[in-house]
């Protein structure tokens, strides 16, 4: 055993894993397994004080660090140090505050699940199994979101471990640039241990989905475009469009055909709801239909993601609008054609996304009307062709993009590229945080941003 994995079991609750011992590969796998990184020590965190031995050890021996909590993203580098949230899952909820306290491993699931006897509901995802913190971290949005905002601008308090081992709270009135950076900043100034949030009075939505064969409906996504130009803030939507293999084990009326998915989530009654969705309905025939009023504990369900690990990557663009040919450009990226399987998904913004918070945060480019991501799965020897296939399906959209979202990009960006997710000011900002709080470079985010100077 080496000497930082000796100072580590010396001091730390939980595990202390290295390259070869049992727990150590199940430990350092996330969702994400294109690339797989090999820390030389992984720490499996039980509680804040653990946190707190790793980063003063990592630091201490001059090697970087980096966390998984459910493990989407991947940037634990080798050689370094890997702190797995996981078992630090715990959600306390108190129903009079409206709030929750949610710890660095818990999944968006661990959430809903906890407030939703309190008719209650966090500001999730599409995907329940999403570490909360890391998405909450690179702003958040969800199936909520035009009515309620970003996750992270309900955000009450963080209590994290800074680069110099220190246990911090923050809040808008204790360390208040800290706490703006961390609501949208990614995870560059800290290791959050737990967050404190504002829940809302949701306990159903009306949700799910239209399929439509792009081959029979060849409009549909402008259709969906033209259909979100008027719809009331109660209402989030978006749409995927991929080509589905030929298998047994899908749905008879998806397999082999390329299907555009139209997702809705609605906080309103069933009525209102049908009523709203009917022009889509008319845009041609439906392949499957999934809408009905349903808990939000079944949230989920609306974007049916798959649940499976595997290797991936993605790109993402946020846009002022969608012009026809930029959607026809998607489409044919998500064709049967494509050289590689391309998933295409669009989400509405808007609403209260394009509010100012109460509290300011760090997130960028409220003004966006729409988000655009590509994804493809990556088998051997395909990742300059998915790399070319994305670059090609979002060239279209260039004169309308204002930025990126970080949390709908899967895979390495370059400095431009994380700059472009922040207003420049915001930016610049950010980077001389990170240059107050890490000086030394010692956290490894997914996405970097770098300390000024």
């Amino acid at each position: 055993m080496n000497d930082l994995a000796t100072q580590l079991t010396a001091r730390v609750r939980g595990r202390v894993l290295l390259p070869g011992t049992d727990g150590y590969d199940d430990e350092r796998s996330g969702f994400q397994r294109l690339d797989p990184h090999r820390p030389a020590v992984v720490v499996a965190a039980a509680c804040a004080e653990d946190v707190r031995a790793a980063v003063e050890a990592a630091a201490a021996h001059r090697r970087p660090l980096a966390v998984q909590a459910a493990g989407h993203g991947l940037a634990a580098p080798t050689g370094g140090v890997l702190v797995s949230t996981r078992r630090m899952c715990a959600v306390r909820v108190d129903p009079r505050a409206r709030t929750a306290w949610v710890a660095a491993g818990a999944t968006w699931r661990h959430v809903i699940e906890a407030a939703a006897p309190h008719g209650l509901a966090p500001l999730s995802g599409s995907f329940p199994d999403v570490g909360a913190v890391p998405y909450t971290l690179g702003g958040g949005v969800g199936l909520l979101a035009r009515r309620y905002g970003f996750a992270s601008d309900h955000v009450r308090r963080f209590d994290l471990v800074t680069p110099d081992a220190r246990l911090r709270r923050a809040t808008a009135d204790s360390e208040p640039d800290l706490f703006w950076a961390l609501r949208g900043g990614g995870g560059n100034f800290g290791v959050v241990t737990g967050m404190e949030i504002g829940l809302v009075p949701v306990s159903r939505i009306y949700g799910g989905s239209l399929f439509f064969d792009v081959a029979r409906v060849p409009d549909v996504l402008d259709g969906w475009r033209r259909w979100t130009a008027d719809l009331p803030e109660e209402l989030t939507s978006g749409v995927t469009a991929l080509t589905y293999p030929d298998l047994p084990v899908l749905p008879e009326p998806l397999r082999g055909r390329q299907v555009a998915q139209v997702q809705i989530a609605f906080l309103g009654s069933a009525r209102e709801g049908r009523r709203l969705v009917e022009p889509l309905r008319s845009l041609g025939p439906v392949l499957r239909d999934t809408l009905r009023d349903l808990p939000y504990t079944e949230s989920g369900t609306v974007f049916d993601e798959p649940d499976r690990p595997h290797a991936y990557r993605s790109q993402n663009l946020l846009v002022r609008d969608l012009a026809p040919r930029a959607l026809a450009g998607l489409a044919e990226a998500a064709a049967p054609s494509s050289p590689v399987l391309t998933v295409v998904g669009l989400r509405h913004l808007g609403g209260a996304l394009a509010r100012a918070p109460r509290t300011a945060g760090a997130v960028g480019h409220r003004d966006a009307a729409y988000s655009v991501t590509v994804l493809s799965p990556v088998g051997e020897g395909e990742r300059e062709t998915v790399r070319e296939v994305h670059r090609a399906a979002l060239a279209p959209l260039a004169d309308a993009a204002v930025g990126r979202s970080l949390n709908f990009s899967f895979g390495p960006l370059d400095q431009d590229g994380v700059r472009s997710a922040f207003a420049p000011a915001d930016y610049e900002r950010l980077t001389r945080l990170r240059a107050r709080y890490d000086p030394h470079g010692l956290l490894h985010a997914n996405h970097r941003v770098p300390a000024a100077g």
